[in-house]
């Protein structure tokens, strides 16, 4: 399919904000409007955003229609998620996919939007971007690193992902080229099976996660494995596993030994130490745009996810 990449948002543009996830916390969202704000843009809340139903922000109808109704609306000109949580995987098969390619516009979230990051792109062929979002992430002080991510929806420009407070380790040496595509461990492999399972096919295939045990990651990283999800992929970018340390189980191998086994033994070239996920600093990827990784420079560098 053609990839397709947004426009850039220029002062004066409205962004629309929505909740296909959890619910998200209304003071934090004010909070992180004043970011998007200074960057000369209006922002505009979808309905039913903060209406709670259960562990969702919303019944599906609802959600579901304010997804779409953002895409549709010309006014608004990016599309931002507040929050993960979890919910996406509950509407992915009920998105009108056919909208969002007639209309594309920039796309963003990530964590439980990982699910979207992955239906849209393989529907569509529309580049999104994986990055921090309003409520979860950027209603406290935002770094210079964090920052510039965000700047990369007025401004089409090159991304080089490289070494930055953590050390960046090669696990299998080598250099290729891909779209770069991926996202939440636990997203993905609650896709394998389904019509929106992840095609890796040739891809750099980028991964992150929260607060699982090694076990856990193990058992996902095999799902990919049987699925041949990881025989697909091209090479591999890990990202920030933040707090996956063995919990439950005291006798446990580490997560090094678990990437060992998945991703190193591969022979495909594989890097570790990005800032991408659940952390602060964090980087913003153009999901779906070309990418060149070279673990001899322990980089990673993508094209512009969006253009004039």
């Amino acid at each position: 399919m053609k990839t397709i990449y947004p426009k850039a948002l220029q002062k004066g543009d409205t962004i629309g904000v929505i909740a296909p996830a959890s619910k998200p916390l209304q003071a934090n969202i004010e909070k992180a409007m004043k970011i998007y704000e200074e960057m000369g843009l209006q922002v505009l809340l979808s309905e039913h955003l903060t209406d709670g139903f259960g562990y969702l922000s919303a019944e599906d109808s609802h959600r579901i229609k304010a997804l779409e109704d953002m895409f549709l609306n010309d006014e608004v000109k990016g599309i931002f998620c507040a929050c993960g949580g979890y919910g996406t995987p509950r509407i992915v098969d009920q998105i009108r996919y056919d909208l969002i390619k007639e209309n594309p516009k920039i796309f963003w979230g990530y964590s439980d939007i990982t699910c979207l990051h992955t239906a849209i792109y393989q529907q569509t062929g529309l580049v999104t971007f994986h990055g921090p979002m309003m409520s979860s992430d950027l209603a406290n002080e935002v770094d210079s690193l964090t920052m510039a991510g965000l700047k990369q929806i007025m401004s089409p420009t090159a991304l080089t992902l490289e070494e930055q407070d953590q050390p960046v380790t090669s696990l299998q040496d080598g250099y290729v080229k891909g779209p770069l595509i991926g996202g939440n461990l636990t997203l993905l492999s609650s896709l394998i099976g389904s019509p929106y399972e992840i095609n890796a096919k040739g891809a750099l295939l980028f991964l992150e996660e929260i607060e699982e045990e090694p076990y856990r990651i193990d058992r996902m990283l095999n799902q990919l494995r049987l699925a041949g999800i990881l025989d697909d992929a091209a090479g591999f970018v890990i990202g920030d596993f933040n707090q996956c340390t063995p919990k439950k189980r005291h006798r446990s191998l580490r997560l090094e030994d678990v990437f060992d086994h998945y991703l190193n033994r591969s022979g495909k070239p594989c890097i570790r130490g990005f800032p991408i996920g659940h952390c602060m600093p964090v980087y913003s990827i153009p999901y779906g745009a070309q990418a060149t990784l070279d673990t001899h420079k322990k980089t990673v560098t993508i094209e512009a996810g969006t253009r004039e």
